[in-house]
């Protein structure tokens, strides 16, 4: 709904599945391995006039001759049908139930085709005049991902009405789909077999954010839900279908979520010749949590609008997410204390909300991330078995419900409460 705070859903959950659940009222779903456009925080090279003509005129030919070889053979998806008998991933054991966790329990990502043929979703195709929903690919892009796929890459299993499948996150399955099972081989020889490394946090973050975040401007302003990324809520309620030894600590998820949407959302605004004061003021929000929540004096993200500090923020928000990806041992060990920390410091900005010079919108915008922030954290370490803590989250909850309705000092008012009683329970621990 227009100007309801999307953390309505979130207090919903039963008290287990709402512990870093995502605000998310929609369902968009993964943009898939073959979108074209570029990926934002990637430096591309530049050259000097005499190595483009180089190119243009000598190497030009022969390289776009590979790459048309290369796209005649690249590796086609299968389905998911190819994953579904029994004695694969289609039967009832603990590790052979993916797929019917998938098919009957997913519906986020096994409907999504189905949301396009809603009266919603016909009218908005309706008035942006884009013909059928089901058929335009400023739908089905991220709602039925196999359509953007050439034909000559599908196999006969292979439908659009699937939706979000199993090749939309571990990639086509034609070069791994035989060997992927085999005891003898690491989860090295996977990847290098196309299957993509979903162990590797920023990957994850990476095959999820693009559908998950930025919406066309066009068709969320007829009426399709705000998108707000949260990796750790969503991985929450997603139906639990992978091994725990993919597991990462809570507060690297819920940071990864927020440095690849920030990220993202940067990008999108830079291309944007007049964006919407309601998208800044996103931006400010996600901006400013991220350098809020670091515990390094050496964070470079910085709330401030501008052209360059937008592909400067876009850059630095990819490399921090590129770093928190690769921890170790001694990192993980020490998530607990970071996540205890980094808690206490979000919780102790109640200053923040009451700076004059800060428009209400921008307030609103900041504490929407701030509450679904210290959800993640403390459930992250059992915060909210303390009762106190708990009834001031919810009514934390309650002040940022709805971004017109926003009072920066209420919200103020009850985040010192909240410090004060999450501060008291941890320090006794």
């Amino acid at each position: 709904m227009p100007g309801k705070h999307l953390t309505t859903v979130v207090r919903h959950f039963t008290r287990e599945k709402r512990r870093r659940a995502a605000a998310v009222q929609n369902l968009a779903e993964l943009r898939p391995l073959t979108n074209s456009r570029q990926r934002p925080g990637v430096r591309q090279p530049s050259g000097a006039l005499n190595l483009a003509l180089f190119f243009c005129f000598v190497l030009a030919p022969g390289i776009f001759a590979e790459q048309t070889q290369s796209a005649l053979s690249a590796p086609k998806f299968l389905g998911s049908q190819t994953c579904s008998s029994s004695s694969c991933h289609g039967g009832a054991g603990e590790k052979s139930k993916q797929y019917t966790i998938w098919s009957t329990h997913d519906f986020h990502h096994a409907r999504p085709y189905a949301t396009l043929e809603t009266a919603r979703s016909e009218r908005i195709a309706d008035v942006l005049k884009i013909g059928n929903a089901t058929q335009s690919a400023r739908c089905t892009v991220c709602h039925a991902p196999f359509a953007t796929v050439p034909a000559e890459r599908l196999g006969h299993d292979a439908a659009v009405t699937e939706g979000v499948s199993c090749e939309s996150c571990h990639g086509p399955a034609e070069n791994w789909i035989r060997s992927h099972t085999r005891p003898d081989y690491t989860h090295a020889d996977r990847v290098a077999a196309g299957m993509r490394d979903l162990h590797s946090l920023y990957v994850r973050a990476n095959t999820c954010v693009a559908c998950h975040q930025n919406i066309d401007p066009e068709i969320r302003a007829e009426g399709h839900p705000e998108l707000i990324f949260e990796l750790d809520g969503q991985s929450v309620t997603m139906p639990r279908h992978w091994s725990k030894d993919l597991d990462s600590p809570p507060i690297y998820i819920w940071q990864m979520g927020q440095l690849v949407a920030l990220r993202e959302m940067s990008w999108e605004l830079s291309r944007e010749k007049a964006p919407s004061e309601d998208l800044k003021d996103r931006w400010n929000g996600l901006a400013w949590i991220i350098q809020t929540s670091s515990l390094s004096e050496n964070v470079k993200i910085m709330p401030e609008f501008t052209p360059e500090n937008l592909r400067k923020t876009q850059d630095e928000a990819d490399e921090m997410a590129r770093d928190l990806g690769n921890y170790g041992e001694q990192q993980k060990a020490n998530a607990p204390e970071w996540t205890r920390k980094t808690l206490l410091k979000l919780a102790a900005t109640s200053a923040a909300f009451r700076e004059k010079g800060v428009p209400k919108q921008v307030q609103a915008r900041r504490a929407e991330l701030l509450v679904l922030a210290l959800d993640r954290l403390g459930g992250g370490i059992n915060a909210y078995t303390n009762s106190a803590a708990n009834q001031s989250l919810n009514k934390l909850f309650a002040d940022a419900q709805s971004l017109p309705d926003f009072n920066p000092t209420q919200f103020a008012n009850d985040l010192n409460t909240f410090h004060s009683s999450v501060a008291g329970f941890l320090e006794t621990k």
